[in-house]
């Protein structure tokens, strides 16, 4: 290894340990489901994206091993030579319905559909207004375009009015666009999106939520959009497939021309090879279990409410939460990794969250309740968290 970067290693690893900021990785050894097995220890698992629980889905996993045996384990190039299986084109159609749009495009990952859609669509003679909280494959998508990026405060629709007036009004501008989230990932809020589409017509801005946490949890499940009506008015929904739908991938839908747009100018669509067929066929069936019955997610938000209602009852920080999303709010770095290492060790794996992923200070340990919890295992999770919580001085 080079000298220079040993050193550069050296002290900024150390530094990061020594801030609390490091973050140890804790491979689990075997599925990803309401428990999960650690270290050969069985943990209630509060810290994964699986919100409907379908990432063990009995059904969707026979669906995975049926399209291998007929696809093969991988798609076997890129979409834009012959990589699109017809399994793909039944994905984007219906994701398509799922979301209320036109069309849909499917990228491999959530992380590539802000990589790819955003610096599609614009460019350094542009502008984007992006919410200040905004997940970080949107910050990077925005700094690959090379538009003009202005911060708007976190949901503040007067801030929001005033920048887009300045920006639209200001001549230097091609195009303009809002980003925002559906639902933020670290607090659980809910975009303001009502009061944003009414700024857009204002001004003209481009639409573009990414409702990576809103999709499978809002709206019956249909996403944030959707929750608020506004399927119309949104030029871009985003979202992903590896969170409430379980399984890996993502989309944009929006107007045909939209997709048709993204089709021949996204870089991550015409360079990466396709999503893999036994992910396609699990995302199909996970999206037909949603659109078919709204089980799945009155029992996520069942289960969100009753952990969000002890969490608070036992004098918790919970924050503002609008969705099953529930921080748990420590504050300094430290604590709040030593507060995720003691849950761990009484039964709970909650994973703690630090600065960069969160403002310093603002330390937590964030709680992702789904639909495959039982109530005996969240009261469990409430038992270890009022021992944990009065051993550490974080609440009376």
């Amino acid at each position: 290894m080079a000298k220079i970067l040993d050193q550069f290693l050296e002290e900024n690893l150390q530094e990061l340990r020594g801030a609390g900021l490091y973050n140890e990785i804790d491979p689990v050894e075997g599925p990803n489901g309401p428990t999960i097995k650690v270290g050969g220890k069985d943990l209630v698992n509060l810290s994964s994206n699986n919100y409907l629980g379908l990432a063990t889905d009995e059904g969707l996993k026979k669906l995975a091993k049926d399209a291998v045996d007929k696809y093969g384990v991988g798609a076997g190039a890129v979409r834009t030579i012959n990589g699109t299986l017809d399994i793909h084109v039944r994905l984007e159609e219906k994701l398509a319905e799922f979301k209320g749009t036109e069309a849909a495009i499917a990228y491999q990952s959530g992380f590539n559909c802000n990589m790819a859609a955003i610096s599609a669509v614009m460019d350094k003679n542009d502008a984007i207004l992006s919410d200040e909280l905004n997940h970080a494959s949107i910050i990077d998508g925005c700094r690959l375009s090379r538009a003009k990026i202005i911060r708007v405060n976190h949901q503040n629709m007067d801030d929001l009015r005033k920048k887009a007036k300045e920006a639209t009004e200001s001549g230097q501008y091609n195009k303009v666009m809002y980003i925002t989230d559906g639902v933020f990932s670290m607090d659980g809020d809910v975009a303001n999106l009502p009061d944003a589409v009414q700024i857009a017509k204002e001004f003209d801005l481009i639409t573009y939520v990414d409702d990576a946490h809103g999709s499978g949890v809002m709206g019956r499940g249909k996403g944030t959009v959707k929750h608020f009506g506004l399927e119309k008015e949104i030029d871009f929904q985003i979202g992903t497939l590896s969170k409430a739908i379980g399984v890996v991938g993502g989309y944009v839908a929006g107007k045909q021309q939209l997709i048709d747009w993204l089709k021949v100018r996204s870089r991550p669509f015409l360079f990466s090879t396709a999503m893999t067929p036994g992910d396609v066929a699990a995302v199909i069936g996970a999206v037909d279990k949603l659109l078919a019955s709204d089980e799945l997610v009155d029992k996520l938000w069942e289960n969100g409410d009753y952990l969000k209602a002890g969490l608070k009852k036992l004098g918790f920080d919970i924050g503002n939460s609008e969705t099953p999303i529930t921080p748990c709010i420590i504050g300094e770095e430290k604590l709040a990794q030593q507060f995720s290492k003691r849950l761990m060790e009484e039964g709970v794996y909650a994973k703690s969250i630090v600065f960069p992923t969160v403002p310093k200070g603002t330390g937590r340990v964030r709680n992702m309740p789904t639909a495959a919890h039982t109530k005996e295992m969240l009261d469990e999770a409430l038992a270890v968290y009022e021992k944990v919580g009065k051993e550490l001085g974080v609440i009376g």
